[in-house]
């Protein structure tokens, strides 16, 4: 019988026969027991019951439970000990040697000035309050927490391997197979159309369909990606371009006070924006993945998920990181100096960093943008939104009640079921938390309060979407599965890439590799002592270009100003070039990514090696099932052999070796054949959960 002569639920839904089709939410005991120990805000100390929700839910729903509550308990670890960290830079910002030489007002570093014309000489002393903010989060301890987060990621990993394999063996899910799932209903539609068009070219169609759609939509789906990429880079740069004018405008203020809030203004009102930006296009971005994914026609639910899911994930990714690997390492890397600045649009110079480093401007960046995500997403898009649907809902259905007639029965399950929001995947809820994880792991050097925050809206991120499960949405219908799927490799890759992103941001974008090249190599005393004047290089005023000089100067007759990089001075004979001291810290800085890698990756290896995928307990009790198996082997066999002992065999003389003897030894042969084959075969059946998250 042809495929398409049985279509499934879902293919009627698709094409409009029925609405929808669901499991109904259990009145009994099981519903009210998730809402009372899983379900409210108040039972958030409490371990989830992640047995019932499997046996409610389902093993899918069960097992992102399950890998959640793994995520948030061992965030506490994390979070003591960058709570540790940052108390360390409160500790010793006072007795910070680079600190206390930039708020020395009597050292008297006279600075260039910020913009062309409009923009005096300034005091590096004025920068005081930002470079004692620096040291909070720029400080030595910074490099052991981002080699401790390395590591945690690893550990969280192989804790997760170790739960999931726990949960498969007590569900029940180590023996299952894969079943061949049924078309989704479009693939089904496109199918029969192509069938009634060309009946001779049935096996064809069936066999090249999807090598057809995916040839013919590629070059869609690519420009698609590479026009979303586009417009999220566009974005940045849209960014950019305001910082840089209203930095200059802000500048160019006669009002004293608003000179001196120029940076505080620009970066506050620029990450908000920034904020509002990746808000709105996560949301287009959702979008935009499912319509290429349909353009696709995956065959299967398995395959349209797994494609949704990389393509949602990217432009995610992009989205919400872009602003921040723009200040972590391009900000103030191609500025210029003075007398050779680099302009946007010929009028705008290219914004630098602080005088503390563009670390702290990372810090902030990075803390305004995840806690915005947390708390509006939460908020809004998971609390208020469903609310909001749910209220004009009852508001539709209160208008024909009012008419009816009073004793009418009150409603059945399925009408208060129905009024419920549908369940639409547990793509939404892996994703928020796959870019957390990428907050909290990739740029941890700069912000070791990250795990702490994320900790906090974990805690809370449980119960609000257990509530949503229980109350709130429709039923899901219950589906096994083994693993979290793609996901697994998501975070794998992304602990990977972190261990990269971190060697880079305290290679280049913290002062940590200048003052340990400064102190050990340059420093007359050992100490930090003249470090901001080593960083500090010198610029001849009368090199400036005409028309970008100070038009006024309250700072008498400046001769010669200093800015941060390592050139030249004006009086050597290769002025303005890169000195020596450049090259020293840029070396040193490769070395230390190199070095960075290398080790946390070999440690990272160490540790997935010590901690087993398999638990103990589970080890001996397979052992003791394998002992059992082979008894019972033994004891059958051993029946069989004292049966046919018991019976007269009349043909035994006409053999020169008796029957039972032969029996005996081929009895034995047997028992070495199956011990064989229990080896073999019995790890393939209980450890098939191993080769899954191996692969």
């Amino acid at each position: 019988m042809p495929l398409l002569s049985f279509p499934g639920i879902s293919t009627l839904i698709a094409k409009g026969v029925y609405d929808a089709a669901f499991p109904l939410h259990d009145v009994s005991v099981s519903r009210e027991v998730l809402f009372e120990e899983w379900a409210r805000y108040s039972a958030f100390y409490k371990y989830q019951p992640i047995d019932l929700v499997r046996k409610y839910f389902g093993e899918k729903i069960g097992l992102y439970f399950a890998w959640l509550g793994v995520y948030t308990q061992l965030l506490i670890p994390a979070s003591i000990v960058g709570i540790i960290v940052f108390g360390y830079g409160v500790a010793t910002v006072d007795t910070n040697i680079p600190s206390l030489e930039m708020c020395d007002e009597r050292l008297n570093f006279t600075m260039c000035p910020l913009c062309d014309g409009a923009c005096d000489y300034w005091h590096l002393s004025t920068a005081c309050g930002t470079a004692r903010a620096s040291h909070l989060f720029d400080n030595p301890a910074t490099v052991f927490f981002a080699i401790f987060m390395s590591l945690w990621a690893v550990l969280f990993l192989e804790h997760w391997k170790r739960r999931q394999i726990s949960l498969s063996f007590s569900w029940d899910l180590t023996g299952i197979e894969e079943d061949e799932e049924h078309p989704r209903p479009k693939y089904e539609t496109i199918l029969l159309e192509k069938r009634q068009r060309n009946t001779s070219a049935v096996l064809y169609t069936i066999h090249f369909l999807d090598i057809y759609h995916t040839l013919t939509n590629c070059q869609s789906i690519f420009f698609s990606l590479c026009c979303q990429f586009g417009l999220t880079f566009s974005a940045v740069f849209g960014v950019i371009i305001y910082r840089i004018t209203i930095s200059a405008l802000m500048a160019m203020s006669p009002d004293p006070e608003t000179k001196s809030n120029v940076r505080v203004t620009v970066t506050a009102t620029a990450v908000i924006i920034n904020l509002v930006v990746i808000l709105i296009l996560d949301e287009i971005y959702g979008t935009v993945a499912l319509w290429l994914t349909e353009l696709e026609i995956p065959k299967t639910e398995t395959n349209f998920e797994e494609r949704l899911i990389l393509k949602a994930f990217l432009l995610k990714f992009m989205n919400a990181y872009a602003p921040i690997f723009y200040v972590a390492f391009f900000k103030g890397r191609f500025a210029g100096r003075p007398g050779s600045y680099v302009y946007v649009f010929n009028d705008y110079r290219m914004e630098e960093c602080a005088p503390g480093g563009c670390l702290i401007e990372l810090c902030v960046q990075l803390s305004i943008i995840m806690l915005g995500k947390q708390l509006i997403q939460n908020n809004i898009f998971e609390i208020g939104i469903p609310k909001l649907k749910k209220l004009i809902r009852t508001l539709k259905e209160k208008e024909p009640t009012q008419k009816e007639k009073d004793g009418e029965r009150p409603p059945r399950q399925w009408n208060l079921d129905y009024a419920l929001v549908p369940f639409e995947g547990l793509t939404p809820e892996y994703m928020e938390m796959i870019i957390q994880f990428g907050f909290v792991s990739l740029f941890v050097a700069s912000f070791p309060l990250a795990p702490l925050f994320a900790l906090l809206n974990n805690v809370i991120e449980i119960r609000l979407d257990a509530r949503k499960f229980v109350t709130e949405l429709r039923r899901p219908v219950a589906a096994r599965a083994k693993d979290i799927g793609i996901w697994y490799n998501i975070l794998s890759g992304m602990g990977k890439l972190s261990v990269i992103i971190n060697a880079f941001v305290i290679a280049f974008t913290s002062d940590f590799i200048p003052r340990l090249v400064y102190q050990y190599m340059y420093s007359q005393t050992g100490t930090m002592h003249g470090f901001i004047d080593h960083t500090l290089s010198f610029f001849n005023v009368s090199n400036f270009k005409p028309g970008t000089a100070p038009h006024s100067s309250d700072h008498g007759d400046i001769t010669v100003c200093r800015y941060k990089d390592y050139r030249e001075p004006p009086w050597s004979s290769d002025a303005y070039q890169f000195s020596k001291q450049y090259w020293s810290v840029l070396s040193a800085r490769l070395a230390f990514v190199i070095l960075f890698q290398n080790l946390v990756m070999f440690l990272s290896l160490m540790v997935a090696w010590v901690i087993p995928d398999v638990p103990k307990t589970i080890v001996e009790q397979l052992k003791r099932e394998k002992k059992l198996l082979v008894d019972l082997f033994l004891q059958e066999e051993k029946e069989k052999f004292q049966l046919i002992q018991t019976r007269p065999l009349f043909w035994t003389s006409l053999c020169p070796e008796s029957l039972g003897s032969r029996l005996l030894r081929n009895i034995r042969l047997l028992e070495e054949w199956i011990f064989k084959q229990l080896d073999l075969i019995l790890p393939r059946c209980y450890h098939l959960a191993v080769t899954y998250v191996m692969l």
